[in-house]
């Protein structure tokens, strides 16, 4: 391919990522000088059709936004109703919580460690390529997704878009022996687990880091799942710089359109940032289970407050996610040991009228809710925050950073097939959640 003053190269649809989205870097004499992560699946309206329902209906209406990640949308949502009607759910009940989104966490993160981003780092095309090579791989990681899927199905009703997910609890809670047969699931998905970072750990990784804040929920005591409070890590700090009130979640996360794209982009208090495991771990990890912490010290990923460093190379998000399937199996079983059934479902959350704020960790990242309601109840105003939204600004910086990597390791005659392949790689290193997609790759090289 000759040298033209400017380049641009289209890739119509991005594969291996849920949604659909598109991407456009354009060269100029040798500098890139644009980088967009286009997602055009049309609008959805959830706030809008939010508006005028009642206070009890945002959970199961929320969970329709993702068949991925509807736990955090329930979670997110009832977090916010409560705050508005003055509730706290806690004890049993919000022990069940977090055993629901460890089901979630380990059916979602292994999704993409196995099928959606391992390809990218042996050589292959498709999670079906990949097993015709890496079968066992393939087959522990679709054992671990089951066991995923039977917890949120026991707790939840059905592994997609749970059904007994309530404001103030469940609509049924399991007896003992009902989650007895689930431990054993889950010591079996926690030694799967264990190996899968064996696994990913001996990748081969390019260098590469994040230049953005780090935005993460903590949780005194505990790895934050499904509460906690927005905490920062700035770019280039070595350990958190600040946090701030759920409730003021609007007032530093601001976001705003963009032409190229129908999903909102957000600034943290003006700059880019970057939430979900990659966070969360800088953040957090030293406070995973001491099982996670030693697989992490035994890939050489231990965790600040551990002996280790931030890891902000994005590349290397594959192993957190992988330590973070580890460590939602081993709490599990945790809190299946201690469960004690509560003496009813659900907590009562009457309706007052009031604002009210919801965040939870979605497994790409902070999910945070916004409801308003008036004095029957009725949702007047919604906000829904999603990671992605947030993330997609440090991606496109991501990608203006490897191609211009790449231009200078090449010169002018660039591979425009191995730049689409890195750029491809750089966009699933984020697991961008768009909705669900299984297009392939087109490619459109325009120079001149």
């Amino acid at each position: 391919m000759t040298h033209r003053e400017t380049r641009v190269l289209r890739v119509g649809a991005l594969s291996r990522v849920e949604g659909e989205g598109a991407l456009h870097v354009r060269i100029r004499e040798g500098e890139v000088t644009e980088a967009r992560l286009e997602i055009y699946e049309p609008p959805r309206f959830f706030e809008a059709f939010l508006r005028g329902r009642g206070h009890t209906e945002p959970p199961d209406i929320t969970s329709r936004v993702c068949g991925i990640c509807p736990v955090a949308y329930q979670m997110s949502a009832c977090r916010a109703i409560e705050d508005a009607c003055g509730v706290e759910v806690d004890g049993p009940l919000a022990d069940l919580r977090r055993l629901l989104y460890c089901g979630e966490w380990i059916e979602s993160q292994t999704l993409h460690v196995h099928l959606l981003h391992a390809p990218d780092f042996l050589g292959r095309d498709s999670a079906v390529d990949l097993a015709r090579t890496h079968r066992p791989q393939v087959e522990r990681g679709l054992r671990l997704k089951q066991a995923g899927n039977l917890l949120m199905e026991v707790l939840g009703g059905r592994a997609i878009h749970p059904v007994n997910v309530r404001v103030g609890g469940f609509h049924r809670v399991p007896a003992r022996a009902e989650l007895r047969p689930l431990r054993e699931r889950l010591l079996r998905a926690r030694d799967d687990a264990r190996e899968t970072v064996r696994w990913v750990a001996g990748f081969d990784f390019p260098d590469a880091a994040v230049d953005a804040d780090l935005l993460a929920l903590a949780e005194p005591g505990a790895y934050a799942i499904d509460s906690g409070t927005p905490t920062v890590l700035a770019a280039g700090a070595a350990a958190p710089s600040g946090s701030f009130a759920v409730r003021d979640f609007g007032r530093h996360v601001v976001e705003q359109q963009v032409p190229h794209s129908t999903a909102l982009q957000s600034r943290l208090d003006g700059r880019r940032h970057l939430t979900g495991s990659l966070a969360r771990y800088a953040i957090s990890g030293h406070l995973m289970s001491p099982l996670a912490r030693e697989a992490a010290r035994e890939a050489d990923m231990a965790a600040p407050g551990d002996g280790g460093e931030v890891c902000r190379n994005p590349f290397r998000s594959i192993v957190v996610r992988a330590l973070e399937v580890l460590y939602a199996a081993d709490e599990a079983v945790r809190l299946i040991d201690a469960y004690q059934p509560p003496d009813r479902p659900s907590a009562e959350v009457p309706a007052r009228a009031g604002t009210g704020h919801g965040a939870t960790e979605a497994p790409r990242g902070l999910l945070y809710h916004r409801y308003t309601l008036d004095g029957d109840g009725t949702v007047t105003d919604a906000v829904l925050v999603p990671p992605t939204a947030q993330n997609q600004g440090a991606i496109e910086d991501d990608l203006r950073r490897l191609v211009h990597g790449e231009l200078r390791r090449s010169g002018p005659d660039l591979d425009t097939e191995a730049l689409t392949r890195v750029c491809e790689r750089a966009i699933r290193n984020h697991d961008p959640c768009i909705s669900c997609s299984a297009h392939f790759l087109r490619l459109d090289v325009e120079q001149g």
